[in-house]
């Protein structure tokens, strides 16, 4: 059966999610703090898990790290559960980040030709 998740274990959850997220970004915590206005040492509690956010400040992360909400709150994996569904999950997380990535760069490229031309 499923460990109910407590307080405690969400709050650690996206701690653990926000440094996961940040490193794949490979952004520091300072660089987050300051892309993102909050101070340093609170991305730091946040990260382990000394700290809770408002939705303002999950907000603020999400569009700094340019992810869904959702994403601060995958479940972890653990050994004695089957890895292809825990590999799935993560996988469309990454076609996720990849996609917008891509969206992004394109249409960077696109406003670099039209200023060319």
């Amino acid at each position: 059966m499923e460990e109910s998740l407590t307080g405690e274990k969400i709050r650690l959850l996206l701690g653990k999610n926000l440094r996961r997220i940040r490193l794949l970004q490979n952004i520091s915590q300072l660089n987050l703090s300051s892309r993102s206005g909050l101070a340093h040492n609170f991305i730091n509690d946040i990260e382990n898990g000394k700290k809770w956010i408002s939705p303002k400040t999950l907000e603020k992360l999400c569009d700094t790290l340019g992810v869904d909400a959702y994403q601060f709150f995958l479940p972890e994996y653990k050994s004695n559960e089957p890895a292809d569904n825990f590999f799935t999950v993560y996988l469309d997380d990454f076609s996720d980040a990849l996609q917008k990535m891509v969206g992004e760069l394109k249409n960077r490229y696109l406003q670099d030709q039209d200023e060319i031309t």
